[in-house]
C-alpha cells in the first residue's frame, strides 16, 4: 500500500491542468482574451508617484539636482511609471533642470520633480517644496510636474 501512494501523486501530477494566467480575466480590459492583449498595453495605464523624503527628516525632501544631457532634438521623455511603455507625461529640454527624488531598484529611471522655467527675469522661482525636509516618505504632491525619466540622461549638478 505504501508503494502505492507515491505512484497515485506521480499520475496526479501528469493531469490536464492549464495555466491560471491563462483562465483569469484581465480586469482592465474587460472580457479581452489574455493572448489578443499585449503586456504593454496591460501596463501602460500604470503610474507610479515619486517619492520624496527618502533620505530622512533631517535632510532635503530631494537629495539632488540633476540636468538633461544627451535629450535629442525632441527632448527626454517624462514618464508616469519607471518604464519604457509607462504613458508619457511630458519632455524636458536639453539643460533643464530637474530636483532628483528617488530612482528606481534598477537604476535606469530616476523620478524627478520640474520646477517650470522663469517666465520673467527678475520674477521668483515657483517654490516647488522640495529645499527643506519632510516629516516622512511619501508621494510628491507639489505645484510642480513630477514623473520618471531614463537616469542615462541625467547629469548630476548637485547633491
Amino acid at each position: 500500500m505504501r508503494a502505492l501512494f507515491p505512484l497515485l501523486l506521480l499520475l496526479s501530477a501528469c493531469s490536464d491542468r492549464s495555466d491560471v494566467l491563462e483562465e483569469l480575466p484581465n480586469s482592465s480590459i474587460a472580457d479581452a482574451p489574455r493572448e489578443g492583449v499585449s503586456e504593454t498595453r496591460m501596463e501602460s495605464s500604470l503610474a507610479r508617484p515619486v517619492t520624496i523624503g527618502e533620505d530622512g527628516p533631517r535632510l532635503d525632501a530631494c537629495g539632488a539636482l540633476g540636468q538633461v544631457a544627451r535629450a535629442g532634438a525632441k527632448g527626454l521623455a517624462v514618464r508616469a511609471a519607471p518604464f519604457d511603455d509607462a504613458r508619457e507625461t511630458g519632455r524636458m529640454a536639453e539643460g533643464e533642470r530637474a530636483f532628483i527624488c528617488t530612482r528606481s531598484l534598477d537604476q535606469k529611471w530616476l523620478g524627478v520633480v520640474i520646477p517650470p522655467p522663469a517666465q520673467d527675469e527678475g520674477a521668483e522661482p515657483v517654490d516647488c517644496g522640495l529645499s527643506s525636509p519632510v516629516d516622512r516618505k511619501q508621494p510628491y504632491d507639489g505645484p510642480c510636474q513630477s514623473g520618471w525619466v531614463a537616469s542615462a540622461s541625467i547629469r548630476l549638478i548637485a547633491g
